[in-house]
């Protein structure tokens, strides 16, 4: 199909940015959604029919249907939904309030809902589509320091893996991407965030944690263009792929897991 349109959250900066710039250079069309839109129609520099840029908070359920209406009003449907928005909370759980908990998965989980819940009726209705899950490889896998941005990942997983059986039979297909780590913001103040509550019992191990996300902010290995590119291509083909690892960290850190299952599972069976 040529001229698809594109629905992406978190187009603001980052790998959205990237998808929505090259989704444009294939000639498709775009929606680009962002809780801040400052300068990205000028950024992304796109004729005015190809490119729709609105300003979107995930978590609000009556702004994600405007923004899926308003879309389908000037482009007539939605192809692609990118779920891309996203942060990080990170720290040991205890360092970290309920309050921040909780909006960590109103984000991650519950914000790409919303956005599921406004699309899938279009999709229905044409039966076709996609529904692109910008995920991580922390929803395969979690460490100390990560536990709640993980537990946010594997829900938003399991929902997925479900989902995409259920609208598979009206011709909705759905990706899964679990890339490692990225030369992106991920990992920047303004995107990550660490707990705040003090236990002297952790201060050591977070004292190291937060010195190697400084070390690690922007000298991260995986190239967020090529995912980019490569999503792209995925959207492009007659059968893409449901699940998409990216990187050779994110590639060893799933294989390591999925040992250590196959380990545990042969250790029960042997018990049962």
């Amino acid at each position: 199909m040529t001229n698809r349109v594109w629905f992406i959250t978190g187009a603001g900066r980052g790998l959205g940015y990237l998808l929505a710039r090259d989704a444009l250079r294939a000639g498709d069309k775009v929606v680009a959604t962002s809780r801040t839109v400052d300068g990205l129609a000028e950024r992304l520099s796109a004729p005015d029919d190809s490119l729709l840029v609105l300003p979107l908070d995930v978590t609000d359920v009556r702004a994600t249907s405007a923004a899926h209406d308003t879309a389908v009003e000037i482009f007539g449907r939605i192809d692609i939904l990118v779920n891309n928005a996203g942060r990080a909370q990170l720290g040991w759980f205890e360092t970290i309030s309920e309050e921040d908990v909780r909006r960590q998965f109103e984000i991650n989980v519950f914000g790409a809902m919303n956005m599921a819940r406004a699309v899938l009726p279009t999709m229905r209705q044409h039966r076709s589509g996609l529904v692109v899950t910008i995920s991580s490889v922390n929803g395969l896998v979690s460490n100390p320091g990560g536990s709640i941005y993980s537990a946010s990942k594997f829900a938003l997983e399991g929902w997925m893996e479900g989902l995409a059986e259920e609208i598979a039979p009206l011709g909705i297909r759905s990706l899964i991407v679990e890339p490692g780590m990225m030369r992106t913001n991920f990992l920047d103040p303004s995107t990550a965030r660490q707990g705040h509550i003090e236990i002297a019992d952790y201060a050591e191990a977070m004292d190291g944690f937060r010195a190697f996300i400084a070390e690690a902010n922007g000298a991260q290995e995986n190239d967020p263009a090529a995912l980019s590119a490569l999503i792209v291509a995925q959207a492009s083909s007659p059968d893409p792929a449901r699940r998409l690892l990216f990187g050779a960290d994110a590639h060893d850190w799933a294989s390591a897991k999925c040992r250590q299952l196959a380990a545990e599972i042969d250790a029960s069976s042997a018990r049962a």
